[in-house]
């Protein structure tokens, strides 16, 4: 600010104090009045939060608390997580009491070995439980502690649109400077579906965002809200400029257990030449339906993990030990049958394919056109028809259809989706407001309540 401005500001600080002064009983102090009055006006908040101060998950989390919605939003689980997961969290709690006290900072021991030993073979690698595994506060914890380890003032983070919402403010708070590059769909054929499997990188739009300024490039795959799993030439792509250029990769595979129609999920890590410049994250929350366990992990080189660990050791320093012990036995009993029909990893992935159909079906009945999905909690509906007939919803003159129309769904229908927009950088999110997200995560009791509403909307489209 100038310094004639700042004399300004003062004196006009000063003559409304002394206005002030005038209705206040005799004997108050202008200097302890003037002092509070500039100690108020200083700015609370640090300069890292600036623009991120709403969240999509906040914001539609007040409007689903009616008793009568459906809500399809939000990807948790409406049901039990399995029973050896729920019988490992009993036996835990009422077992060894020492398992209510600290455990090691960066994980429970047997944790970060069953870690080790099940990943490193996915992996082709040798992992080490002391060095290569940290255990977080669930994958948010594990990304929040990468972004602060890895990115620093003025670095660039190459983001791939749609992405998981916390990708972005999370660059931002580390004082990078996200890039992004969209997905580009492959037109279908009439009167076919459109499948995840049709986004598709463009080669030259992603060379084309790598700079000497280009410090991490993130992965989700199997990805949020989209449910695309990359394929192999995708991900060696994405490799082959990772090395080019000396990025890190961070990826994001919570739901890599959760992939449909004989689609495979391939870790980048896995590739020639990535393991040294990668982070894998992962979930239990996903991993076994337990997402109020909040246990998530990192698996790197030491070269990385050594600077993820000193966030962790001045930030949370040590996460629940009880939740960490279930989710130790329930991947012991997990590696006993992996590979194998009776193996967890395949009877969920089969079971809930089979409520994504459910679901695909369903939606068609009113006009929505689903996205298949190839894997993921969640599937993707094209609202273009709806957009084109209702164009005119309320709502703020900026805010996205998709918004509005979710609102409308939820006051008009009693259904809860999330917007896609959201899930775009802001100069993108009016290209794709006309996609709605749902989850098919739910229990039988939720899918019966689904088709009732949409019986009831359908009945009324033909009335």
């Amino acid at each position: 600010m100038a310094l004639g401005g700042m004399f300004r500001n003062a004196a006009a600080i000063y003559l409304h104090m002394v206005g002030s002064l005038q209705r206040k009983k005799a004997g108050a102090s202008l200097t302890r009045c003037l002092h509070q009055t500039l100690i108020m006006s200083k700015q609370r908040q640090a300069r890292r939060l600036d623009g991120i101060d709403k969240n999509l998950w906040v914001e539609f989390s007040k409007l689903t608390n009616e008793n009568d919605l459906v809500n399809l939003g939000q990807g948790f689980p409406d049901f039990p997580p399995p029973d050896f997961a729920v019988e490992a969290f009993q036996h835990v709690v009422s077992g060894d009491f020492m398992l209510n006290q600290y455990t090691s900072a960066f994980g429970y021991p047997p944790l970060r070995k069953i870690l080790a030993s099940f990943f490193g073979k996915l992996l082709g690698q040798e992992i080490d439980p002391l060095k290569n595994v940290l255990v977080t506060v669930g994958a948010y914890g594990a990304l929040f502690t990468a972004f602060q380890a890895l990115v620093d003032e003025g670095d660039e983070v190459i983001i791939i649109e749609p992405f998981f919402d916390c990708y972005e403010p999370m660059t931002l708070m580390a004082g990078g400077r996200p890039v992004f590059v969209s997905l580009k769909q492959t037109p279908t054929q009439d009167g076919k579906l459109d499948s995840s499997s049709n986004w598709q990188l463009d080669p030259t739009e992603l060379a084309s965002k790598f700079t000497s300024r280009t410090k991490v490039l993130i992965l989700n795959t199997p990805n949020n809200p989209l449910g695309k799993v990359f394929s192999k030439a995708e991900l060696e792509l994405v490799a082959s400029l990772c090395q080019q250029h000396d990025v890190l990769c961070i990826t994001d595979e919570v739901y890599q257990w959760l992939v449909y129609d004989g689609y495979q999920h391939i870790s980048i890590a896995s590739l020639p030449g990535m393991w040294e410049r990668t982070l894998t994250i992962g979930s239990a929350g996903k991993t076994f339906s337990v997402t109020g366990w909040k246990v998530g992990w990192v698996l790197g080189p030491d070269s990385l993990m050594k600077h993820l660990r000193t966030v962790h050791q001045n930030c949370v320093f040590h996460c629940p030990t009880p939740n960490q012990a279930a989710t130790a036995q329930s991947f012991q009993r997990e590696q006993l049958h992996f590979g194998q029909p009776s193996s967890y990893f395949v009877q969920f992935p089969q079971a809930i394919q089979r409520k994504r159909d459910h679901m695909i079906r369903s939606l068609q009945s009113v006009g929505l056109k689903p996205v298949i999905c190839q894997g993921s909690y969640f599937l993707i509906t094209d609202i273009s028809e709806f957009k084109n007939k209702m164009p005119d919803l309320p709502g703020a003159v900026d805010e996205p259809y998709d918004r509005r129309f979710i609102k409308w769904m939820i006051k008009n229908k009693g259904l809860v989706a999330i917007p896609v927009s959201a899930f775009y950088s802001q100069p993108h999110q009016k290209y794709f407001d006309h996609y709605i997200r749902f989850c098919f995560v739910k229990d039988e009791s939720t899918f019966q309540a689904m088709d009732k509403k949409l019986q009831e909307w359908k009945d009324e489209l033909g009335a």
